[in-house]
């Protein structure tokens, strides 16, 4: 056995090697975890407790002929940072709901030819003429708004609960 094989191999000084031990790699591994577990405490204790703010009125969004059947548009409503998408069905009907799925909030998209709204996140699926979950881990359906067609212009406003779908 040649003692200078293993140094050809493995080029590195005795000092170097140790330069980050198992219970430094613990210690940092910890307060990596720690933090990361509190930050995702505060987002989620900042979502449910900050109110979200009503849709009030009705809010232009595009003309009806700039959504091709089978299209979708995104739009944020004035005052609003909530990312809505607004779906022209293959059935003729225009659907409006929050872009964040129910789960985790991921950015949700209309699958054309399917009726069916997919969060790519976790595999979750939404019906998209109702918004209601089809499957996946999200809790619940999309929140949705009305969508009003008035001369060829699309409008969105609060869903009106007794005329639900």
């Amino acid at each position: 056995y040649n003692n200078e094989n293993w140094k050809q191999d493995f080029p590195y000084k005795r000092q170097d090697s140790t330069f980050i031990g198992r219970r430094e790699f613990a210690k940092m591994l910890a307060l990596v975890s720690g933090g990361l577990s509190i930050g995702s405490g505060f987002v989620a204790l900042r979502a449910h407790l900050s109110p979200k703010k009503k849709v009030v009125g009705e809010h232009f969004v595009c003309n009806k002929n700039d959504i091709p059947v089978g299209g979708t548009k995104s739009f944020v409503i004035e005052g609003s940072d909530i990312p809505y998408i607004l779906i022209h069905l293959e059935n003729g009907n225009f659907r409006a709901y929050e872009q964040k799925c129910t789960h985790l909030s991921c950015s949700i998209y209309y699958k054309p030819g399917s009726g069916e709204i997919i969060c790519p996140c976790h595999n979750g699926s939404f019906e998209a003429e109702t918004g209601v979950v089809l499957a996946g881990p999200p809790p619940r359906p999309l929140p949705k708004l009305e969508v009003v067609i008035k001369e060829n212009k699309l409008f969105v406003k609060a869903e009106n609960k007794n005329n639900a779908v």
